[in-house]
């Protein structure tokens, strides 16, 4: 069994009660049968609480009426942890914020942006993100997988990553040739040439395709009202998901005030200068933190495409996440004053993954929105 994390994941360490947020509160808590089973036998003086505290017919932790965990105290710290120990944890208490993509004999972790001290690590890294790979006893068969499709996403998967990190292309041009690349890919799947990957990543390696990604990025720069259809588009589709927390859907309604409550030139011109500052004067560099982003986006999604052959759509996804961080960081400038810093970013980043990456029905939504939007950003797709 091979086991693939980020360079960056033996960094992080859980603050705990510093934390200007708590994993404990917003969201239902799933226990496993294991831990269930020995929250039932327990005998101790906290067997009380454990009865009370669990909802045993959901398999979940009760919450109070501000939907905050049972056993989370008022200093935001975990009652059953001082009281049991971390090995008496659930394994989704015990797990989090690392999450973990599975296939056939691979295990691929990340670090879910949803916790703000794994956004902060991720967003403030400077260099190009390495993945390490290793080897444990075990092995695991799925039924269905395809090795050879596999084998394909993760050549293709890791040729986005050179695209991604390649800091001496504008953003825009990146973004254009990973959904070109990813778009191709998908072509050859659907057409039952898997193989004739191997001519799409020989074209992309010789950069066949970058003269026209760089024109494709120059014309979406320039298209306000493309721009803004699209992010109308978005945040109404944002609008569709379940909603996690009440603070979100104030967040959502204030960016759309700022973005859109003056009309296309208004959004033209706070766009344009906010691109302009974001460049010229923010006290971080936003391409890197882009970077990182759709490295985390595309190492989390785009190989789950083996299961379903939605290669295209998983490239989307890192993509419109992207852009929909980026407007709501452009709403919270306006705001601010033309202000901004790392923090910010920090907080839109980690609020913007709880609502979508820890729901399966936002994601399913997500990405069957993005099935009907195949032409927003221009992409790429010399065949």
């Amino acid at each position: 069994m091979f086991y693939t994390i980020p360079d960056y994941y033996e960094e992080f360490r859980c603050i705990a009660g510093e934390c200007e947020d708590t994993c404990c509160a917003g969201w239902q808590i799933v226990a496993d049968e294991k831990s269930l089973e020995e929250y039932r036998q327990e005998t101790g003086a906290y067997s009380a609480k454990l009865q009370q505290s669990v909802d045993w017919q959901n398999h979940t932790f009760r919450q109070d009426a501000e939907k905050r965990c049972a056993f989370l105290t008022e200093d935001n710290l975990c009652e059953m942890y001082q009281n049991l120990g971390a090995d008496k944890l659930c394994r989704t208490c015990r797990e989090y914020p690392r999450h973990t993509e599975e296939f056939e004999d691979v295990r691929e972790i990340s670090l879910s942006l949803s916790c703000p001290e794994a956004a902060r690590l991720v967003l403030n890294k400077k260099e190009p993100v390495c993945f390490l790979t290793k080897e444990r006893d075990g092995e695991e068969e799925f039924d269905g997988f395809d090795p050879f499709l596999y084998s394909k996403l993760t050549e293709g998967r890791q040729l986005i990553f050179e695209i991604l990190q390649n800091r001496n292309l504008p953003m825009e041009n990146r973004v254009i040739l990973m959904l070109g690349l990813a778009f191709n890919m998908q072509t050859r799947v659907k057409g039952g040439h898997l193989f004739g990957c191997d001519e799409v990543f020989q074209k992309y390696r010789q950069q066949v395709h970058f003269s026209e990604a760089g024109r494709r990025a120059e014309r979406w720069r320039r298209d306000f009202p493309r721009q803004m259809r699209f992010a109308r588009k978005m945040f109404g589709n944002l609008r569709k998901l379940e909603l996690l927390r009440e603070d979100w859907e104030r967040l959502l309604k204030e960016t759309r005030v700022y973005l859109f409550g003056k009309g296309r030139r208004r959004y033209a011109q706070l766009t344009t200068d906010f691109r302009l500052w974001l460049y010229k004067d923010a006290p971080f560099d936003w391409n890197i933190v882009c970077e990182q982003l759709l490295v985390y986006y595309i190492y989390t999604y785009f190989c789950g495409a083996v299961y379903d052959e939605k290669i295209f759509v998983n490239a989307q996804m890192a993509a419109a996440n992207v852009a929909v961080i980026w407007h709501l960081l452009a709403a919270r400038w306006e705001k601010n004053e033309h202000t901004l810093d790392m923090e910010d970013v920090t907080e839109i980043v980690y609020r913007f993954s709880r609502e979508v990456e820890h729901s399966e029905e936002n994601l399913r939504i997500m990405w069957e929105m993005l099935e009907k939007e195949e032409k927003w950003f221009g992409t790429g797709r010399a065949r």
